[in-house]
């Protein structure tokens, strides 16, 4: 498997053997041990992984191309068992946080369901734990990215936070009083998947008309390759930018022709940026947070993206000019705010286990001391330090 590196550190110490337990953010994110963590970010198109100190500072990552959905879930694991292994050569790793594009169980141990991926019913934590010796932290992918733009990013020390990340689809997170709101059942912050448009896109969820079929790196593809297809004058320069192959347009590409000003690259983005406006002010008026943080892929294309949205937002705002509005701003971590934010939550499982471990240790040095004593062999010791 051929990946992509970026690294800032010298090599360090193989990771140590650590446990996974605990769910209690708010009053543990600050006491938690302060040690280096992976973060890994699924996506639809590909997986990235980094190791990330307790300042939310990366010092080293990989990317790897999401293997195809069609083939077995073993083949995705098996991407981020070599990306993980490959980082825990070079860094002393204590856990793994995965910030996965799909529904997370309550126990965030299983991967429900993954429109963009071939996961049902997963054991993806535990399949992982066995096979890379450290604990394992399963979250979804917006949920981990709200998580690190509200700890080191553009929603710190915001109370009520909305993510929004558009990528592949949109994901969602709700962000209060320093906790993730994940719902009953886990599943809390799909808003990627109401529906907008009875009988509209058919979306890779199974039901039609969902927002990110309007408002999303897909959407924004499909629109210029229509227009591409069908020959469309307004698309002779993105048709000739790919020497006519029209399955070669990409969103970068499109945001990249919007930047140097081929019109209807920014008449494309406008119209992704309306649809989440609509959204936004829709969830406005369900859930009136201090401030929306629009994430993910496509939100590099910042102000021809934030703009659009913005102002569709203050226009279908329910009780507009009679209430105040909610911030709207750009993810500050980028495209790494789900990977951060999926190692910040995996540093708060060490504390736990770092004790138990240090117990361990207790128990084998008073076994070693008594085995002396009576002049039996020493045990061979099975934890590190």
């Amino acid at each position: 498997m051929s990946t992509h590196r970026d690294r800032s550190s010298e090599p360090a110490a193989r990771a140590t053997v650590l446990r996974t337990v605990s769910t209690r953010e708010r009053r543990s994110h600050l006491s938690a041990p302060r040690v280096p963590t992976v973060g890994i970010d699924i996506g639809g198109t590909k997986v990235m992984a980094g190791v990330v100190d307790a300042d939310g500072t990366i010092l080293e990552k990989l990317r790897a191309e999401t293997p195809d959905k069609s083939k077995s879930p073993k083949v995705v694991e098996d991407t981020i068992t070599e990306l993980v292994l490959d980082l825990s050569d070079r860094h002393d790793v204590h856990a793994v946080g995965i910030g996965a594009a799909g529904w997370v169980d309550a126990e965030r141990s299983r991967i429900l369901f993954a429109p963009h991926l071939s996961w049902r019913d997963e054991p993806l934590r535990e399949s992982l734990q066995a096979r890379l010796a450290v604990p394992v932290l399963i979250d979804n992918d917006a949920n981990a990215a709200a998580w690190g733009e509200w700890r080191f990013g553009a929603g710190k020390d915001e109370d009520h936070l909305v993510m929004i990340t558009l990528g592949t689809g949109i994901g969602g997170a709700i962000l209060e009083d320093g906790k993730v709101k994940r719902g009953k059942y886990g599943v809390a912050g799909e808003f990627g998947h109401m529906q907008v448009v009875p009988g509209g896109h058919r979306c890779p969820c199974g039901n039609r008309g969902c927002w990110e079929q309007y408002s999303s790196g897909n959407a924004l593809v499909r629109e210029a390759r229509e227009l591409a297809a069908a020959d469309s004058p307004v698309a002779y320069n993105i048709i000739d930018r790919v020497g006519g192959t029209v399955s070669d347009i990409t969103g970068p590409l499109i945001t990249e022709l919007a930047r140097e000003g081929d019109a209807m690259c920014v008449e494309l983005l406008q119209d992704i940026g309306q649809w989440l406006g609509i959204g936004i002010a829709n969830l406005a008026a369900a859930l009136d947070p201090s401030c929306f943080v629009i994430g993910g892929g496509v939100s590099a294309a910042d102000d021809l993206l934030i703009g659009p949205a913005t102002e569709a937002y203050r226009r279908h705002l329910t009780g507009r000019g009679y209430r105040p509005e909610a911030r709207v701003v750009r993810a500050q971590l980028g495209p790494e705010a789900g990977m951060v934010g999926a190692a910040d939550l995996a540093r708060l499982v060490a504390r736990r286990f770092r004790r138990a471990n240090r117990r361990r240790l207790e128990r084998y040095e008073r076994y070693e001391r008594a085995a002396a004593q009576l002049g039996l062999a020493p045990r061979t010791r099975m934890v590190s330090r």
